[in-house]
């Protein structure tokens, strides 16, 4: 019988192997859609104005969208660099996007008349992106829904329903290559969800599936809403590409490209991937200020895409100017502030073969010392608009001093100029 140790090895290969092609995406589309998109006043108007169940239901009645809204947003994000999708299947409201037994509160049983899911599932998967299906445990729409926190039989009920709707998920459609928990409300463990045996039938199901953090397991990866922050294991940044998640009529908070692609370059440094979310109209259609917005960070990334996908963490990032990411031996700076016609990296240790603009391929010239590369004869002004990147060709894996380090040097060599002086 293998050890404990061995087991635990062996789930980590299983896991990288699982992972590979997320890891090398760095950049995904989240798809935030439902009846609250009829409202457009956010995915949590249910809640927050206290609508009773029957009355929020009566838009189900009004949810009609147009014929395969999913190849809009595949184009889109195709368009825009993007490698895998997220649909939420079911957001905290519980209305279900897919045909599903449990429930006739339901697209197809509903105005909408067929399975909006299976549209999504298929028309992602033609296109080559990675699939992915959102789903809330959390359910404001089911009677037990916070019943089982006091009547056992209730929570039994509740768990029966959610392990049913997950079970068809990752049964009616094929291959499914991510699962995104959400809002894991009422119960605050993993037990209270009985998650062990929930995960466990989605492996069954779903042998190669990637799932995240959200059901009180670690899983595969964890998920840093609204801000970038780094983890020491597998993670994506989710974000809103406005001030909602849901179509919201009057938000008009739109990040800039620039920030946009300051982001990617964050999560790339660290590691992470990136996943940017649309809140499509009623009936499927992105808002037009997301589509552009999108559209112009797929330009950028077709020029600049090396410095973004299939890369790794790396630890230099002490600058003023750029964000540093890393493919094997190549370092690239993702200028974010233009550094003008000659700057510095400090305390860069590895030696550097050759310096270039990514997007025009001119060759800078440069030369370096223990204390920094300093680069020469740049364009005083950004050559390939906001964020402009810089290629470094490496001898080896790039690495960058501590700024202690960087320090003590920089003080030494003033006291060696000082003694030379005055010994004249």
């Amino acid at each position: 019988m293998a050890s404990k140790q061995q087991r635990q090895l062996a789930q980590e290969k299983d896991r990288k192997r699982r992972m590979a092609w997320w890891f090398k995406a760095k950049y995904g589309m989240f798809v935030h859609w439902g009846l609250y998109s009829h409202l457009a006043r956010g995915e949590w108007t249910m809640e927050r104005e206290a609508i009773p169940a029957a009355e929020y239901e009566l838009l189900a009645k009004q949810f009609r969208p147009k014929p395969n809204p999913a190849r809009e947003w595949v184009a889109l994000a195709k368009k825009a660099g993007m490698k895998y999708v997220v649909l939420t299947a079911k957001h905290h409201e519980g209305y279900c996007l897919w045909d599903t037994a449990t429930t006739d509160y339901c697209a197809p049983k509903q105005a909408a008349g067929r399975d909006l899911v299976a549209e999504y599932v298929e028309t992602v998967r033609a296109a080559g992106l990675g699939v992915g299906i959102y789903f809330s445990l959390m359910d404001w729409h089911h009677p037990d829904g916070m019943k089982g926190l006091i009547d056992p039989a209730a929570r039994k009920r509740f768990l029966d329903y959610t392990h049913s709707q997950v079970r068809e998920l990752c049964s009616n459609y094929g291959k499914i290559d991510i699962l995104w928990y959400d809002m894991p409300m009422p119960y605050k463990t993993w037990q209270g969800w009985e998650s062990k045996k929930l995960n466990a039938m989605v492996r069954k199901l779903q042998p190669g599936i990637i799932i995240n953090d959200r059901s009180h397991l670690p899983e595969d990866y964890s998920t840093p809403e609204q801000q970038i922050i780094a983890q020491d294991r597998a993670w994506e940044c989710c974000m809103t590409i406005n001030n909602n998640w849901g179509y919201v009529r009057n938000d008009e908070s739109w990040k800039s490209p620039k920030l946009i692609v300051r982001n990617l370059a964050l999560c790339a440094r660290d590691g992470g991937n990136y996943m940017l979310n649309v809140g499509p109209l009623p009936d499927g259609t992105v808002p037009r200020k997301s589509a552009d917005i999108l559209c112009e960070v797929g330009d950028w990334l077709k020029r600049n895409g090396e410095a973004i996908f299939d890369t790794e963490r790396n630890d230099v990032r002490h600058s003023e100017f750029a964000v540093f990411t890393r493919r094997g031996k190549t370092l690239y700076a993702c200028c974010h502030s233009w550094p003008g016609s000659d700057w510095s990296i400090g305390g860069l240790k590895t030696k550097v073969k050759s310096v270039q603009i990514l997007a025009t391929g001119q060759k800078l010239k440069f030369v370096q010392t223990p204390l920094r590369l300093h680069v020469t004869g740049c364009p005083e002004q950004a050559p390939d608009g906001p964020v402009s990147v810089i290629k470094l060709e490496c001898a080896s894996v790039p690495h960058q001093r501590p700024v202690q380090e960087v320090r003590r040097l920089r003080q030494r060599a003033k006291v060696n100029v000082s003694f030379r002086d005055n010994k004249r």
